[in-house]
C-alpha cells in the first residue's frame, strides 16, 4: 500500500484532468492540496515500476504546482537545475498519459528535454546550470522588450559548484529580472519560524510595502546629506533584521533581494509569495524554500539518499526489486579494492564531488574518514585539490561518473598532466549507462583523454582487470585515468593478491588467421564470445585485450593485424578521436593499410534505454562484431 494519505475528492482524480498549466489554474486551493496528493501517488507507483528520481521529485510536488499556478508557463520560463526533480513538472505539462514511460526505450525522458515538451526550456542533467541559463534568458528578454519572467530552481547542493556562484555574481551586476528558487531540503527549521519568516516574506514583498519604501526613500533623498544619511542607517537596520533571523545576507551581498526561508510544503504560503513577487519584484532576487527531501513516502524520507536515484522497487517496503544478475558491480569492487590499498599504503586518499555512494566510497568514508574528501560539486576543485595532495606526497584518487568529469578537463591537462603528478581519476560509468540518457552517458572519454601528453589511460576488461589495474596505478609516478562501466561485472573471481601490470602492455586472449578483433574494456567478452561463432562459420579470429589506451601496445597489435590482415576495433565510446581512431593512427604509422572497421558511437548523442539495446544498436555486441566480421570478409 502507499505510504501517502489519501485523496479525498469524490468526483475523480483531478490529475486526469491536468493537460496543460491552464487547467491547473482553474483549482481552489484546497483542489490543489489534492492535485499534491494525486501527484505523489503517481510518482510513487511510476518509480516503482521504472526507477528513478524519487526523493528529489517528491521535495517540490507543491513548489512546481505553485509555479506552475501562479506564472504564465511556458511564456515564463522555468528552468530546473539538473532536472531530476521535474517528474511533477512533466505531469502537470501535457505528459501524463506518457508518465508510464519513464525512463522506458523510446518512452519518457527522465530529465527534462526540449524536443519533448515547450515547457521544457532547457536540457538539464548536470547540476548548476540553471542561474546561468536563466540570466541568459533573462538578458535576452530585455533586449527584446519581452516582460516574461524566468525563474530558476536550484538545489542546495547544486550551489555548492562553483557555476553557480559565477551566474549569482553576473546577475547582481547585471541587474536583471531574475528569479532564483533556492530548493533547499537539507536545513530543517522549526514551525514557528517557518510561521514568521512566511509571514514576513509575503509582506514584504507585497505592494504597499514597496511603495511606501519608495516613498520614504524618495522623501528622504531630498533632504540632501542627512536624508542619505538617515537612509544609510535605516538600510543597514534592514540588513541586519535579516541577518539576524535569516541566512540571506550572502544573497544580500551579491546583490539579490533574499526572501525567506519559506515552507516548501505550503501551499498557501508558496502563491502568496511568489504571487507578490511575479508582480511587484525589480531585479534579481532570491526566494528560500525549505522542503522535506522524499517527502510523503516515508521510506524515502527516512533515507533520502537511498531514494536520489533508485531502480524498481517495492512500495510497501521500499526494497529494492532483485537484479537476475548477482554479478558484483564495478563500483563495488572499486570500493573494496581502494580499501584494501589504503590498509597497505598511508599515502592513498579519496575524492569525491558529491557523490561517496554513487562512486563506491561509503566504506571508504567510513574507515579512512581523515583521508575522505567530498569537495561537494565542484569536479574542476577535486581536480586541483588532488594535484595539491600530490604535490605533498600523498596518491589521490578522485572518484566520479565519466560525464561529470567532462567539466574538468582543463584542470586535469594544465594542473595534473603538464606538472606530471601521481593523481588518479577513477571515471565510473564509462560507456552508456542506461536510463539516465545522454546527459549522462560517459561516451566521449576515450576521445577527450587520448591525446593528452603524460596521462596512462587503462580500461579493465573485467572486475579482476580492475583491482589489478587500481593496484598498479597508486605505483605509478604519473597521472592515471582508470575507466570503467556501470553496471555488474562479468562474475569472474577476484585474486587474493595483487600484481603490478607491465605498462602498455596488452594480452593475447585468443589466436587466428583470419581477422584481429581489438575490443577495449567491457567490450572484451562479447568480442570473445562472437570469435567463437565465427569459428563456427570457419573464421579464424585473433581476439587482443590492449588493457590501455595510453600507452598502446605498438609492437603487439601491429605484430597480429600484419599476420591477420584485416582489423576490427570495439569500443563503448564515440568513434570519433576514439580508440578506433588510435588504432588507425598507429597502423598508418607502420604503413600497414589494412581493411580495417571501427565499431562505436557515431556522430551524435544517445538515446536513454537498456544498455544492452544500446550495445545492440551500435552493433557493439557479438550479433554486431560477428556482422562487422562478415561484412570485411566479403569486402
Amino acid at each position: 500500500m502507499l505510504i501517502v494519505d489519501p485523496p479525498t475528492n469524490q468526483q475523480g482524480k483531478l490529475l486526469e484532468a491536468i493537460n496543460s498549466p491552464r487547467d491547473l489554474r482553474r483549482l481552489s486551493l484546497p483542489e490543489l492540496e489534492i492535485l499534491a496528493q494525486e501527484v505523489r501517488e503517481t510518482i510513487i507507483t511510476t518509480v516503482a515500476e521504472t526507477g528513478g528520481h524519487l526523493a528529489p521529485s517528491l521535495g517540490v510536488v507543491e513548489l512546481t504546482i505553485a509555479l506552475h499556478y501562479v506564472f504564465d508557463t511556458p511564456r515564463d520560463r522555468l528552468v530546473w537545475d539538473v532536472g531530476h526533480q521535474a517528474y511533477t513538472h512533466k505531469l502537470l505539462t501535457g505528459r501524463r498519459d506518457r508518465f508510464a514511460t519513464l525512463r522506458q526505450y523510446k518512452g519518457m525522458s527522465g530529465f527534462p528535454k526540449r524536443t519533448e515538451s515547450e515547457y521544457d526550456t532547457v536540457e538539464s542533467g548536470h547540476s548548476s546550470t540553471s542561474i546561468s541559463y536563466s540570466l541568459g534568458m533573462a538578458a535576452g528578454k530585455a533586449i527584446q522588450a519581452d516582460r516574461g519572467k524566468v525563474i530558476a530552481i536550484i538545489g542546495d547542493g547544486s550551489m555548492t559548484a562553483g557555476m553557480a556562484f559565477e551566474g549569482l555574481n553576473h546577475a547582481g551586476d547585471l541587474g536583471k529580472d531574475l528569479i532564483v528558487i533556492l530548493n533547499d531540503n537539507e536545513m530543517s527549521i522549526s514551525k514557528n519560524v517557518g510561521a514568521l519568516s512566511s509571514f514576513l516574506s509575503r509582506k514584504l514583498t507585497g505592494k504597499t510595502i514597496r511603495r511606501l519604501r519608495d516613498h520614504i526613500e524618495e522623501r528622504l533623498m531630498a533632504l540632501s546629506s542627512v536624508g542619505e544619511n538617515i537612509l544609510t542607517v535605516l538600510r543597514k537596520s534592514e540588513e541586519s533584521i535579516k541577518g539576524f533571523f535569516t541566512p540571506g545576507m550572502l544573497f544580500e551581498a551579491l546583490k539579490f533581494n533574499y526572501i525567506g526561508p519559506i515552507p516548501g510544503h505550503e501551499l498557501d504560503d508558496l502563491i502568496a509569495t511568489l504571487e507578490n513577487v511575479r508582480d511587484n519584484s525589480h531585479g534579481p532576487v532570491l526566494i528560500h524554500v525549505i522542503t522535506t527531501k522524499g517527502k510523503g513516502y516515508k521510506p524515502a524520507e527516512t533515507h533520502p539518499g537511498d531514494f536520489h536515484g533508485i531502480g524498481p522497487f517495492d512500495i510497501a517496503t521500499g526494497a529494492p526489486k532483485k537484479n537476475a544478475n548477482s554479478a558484483v558491480s564495478y563500483t563495488k569492487v572499486f570500493g573494496d579494492t581502494l580499501c584494501r590499498l589504503a590498509r597497505q599504503d598511508a599515502r592513498l586518499v579519496a575524492i569525491t564531488a558529491a557523490m561517496p555512494g554513487g562512486t563506491g566510497l561509503q566504506s571508504f568514508s567510513a574507515e579512512f574518514p581523515e583521508r575522505f574528501f567530498d569537495v561537494g560539486i565542484a569536479e574542476q576543485h577535486a581536480v586541483t585539490f588532488a594535484a595539491g595532495l600530490a604535490l605533498e606526497g600523498m596518491r589521490p584518487f578522485f572518484v566520479v561518473y565519466s560525464s561529470f568529469m567532462q567539466r574538468a578537463l582543463d584542470q586535469l591537462i594544465h594542473d595534473v598532466c603538464l606538472p606530471n603528478l601521481p593523481v588518479t581519476i577513477a571515471l565510473d560509468r564509462s560507456g552508456v549507462v542506461g536510463a539516465d540518457g545522454p546527459t549522462h552517458h560517459g561516451v566521449f572519454d576515450l576521445s577527450f583523454l587520448r591525446f593528452i601528453p603524460n596521462l596512462t589511460v587503462m580500461v579493465p576488461k573485467d572486475e579482476n582487470e580492475l583491482q589489478q589495474m587500481l593496484h598498479t596505478s597508486l605505483n605509478q609516478n604519473g597521472p592515471v585515468v582508470l575507466r570503467y562501466p556501470r553496471g555488474s561485472g562479468e562474475g569472474v573471481a577476484l585474486d587474493s593478491s595483487f600484481q603490478n601490470l607491465d605498462l602498455g602492455k596488452g594480452e593475447v586472449l585468443r589466436e587466428g588467421n583470419d581477422v584481429l578483433l581489438l575490443p577495449i574494456g567491457n567490450r572484451v567478452y562479447p568480442a570473445m564470445a562472437a570469435a567463437a561463432r565465427l569459428e563456427e562459420q570457419g573464421i579464424s579470429a585473433a581476439v587482443i585485450n590492449p588493457r590501455f589506451l595510453k600507452p598502446l601496445d605498438s609492437e603487439l597489435i601491429t605484430t597480429w593485424a600484419a599476420r591477420t590482415g584485416r582489423v576490427v576495433t570495439i569500443e563503448d565510446n564515440s568513434i570519433l578521436g576514439g580508440f578506433g581512431s588510435a588504432v588507425l593512427q598507429l597502423l598508418n604509422q607502420q604503413g600497414l593499410l589494412l581493411p580495417t572497421k571501427i565499431l562505436g558511437y557515431g556522430d551524435s548523442f544517445i538515446e536513454h534505454g537498456p544498455q544492452a539495446t544500446l550495445w545492440s544498436n551500435a552493433g557493439i555486441d557479438a550479433d554486431g562484431i560477428v556482422r562487422s566480421v562478415l561484412e570485411l570478409m566479403r569486402e
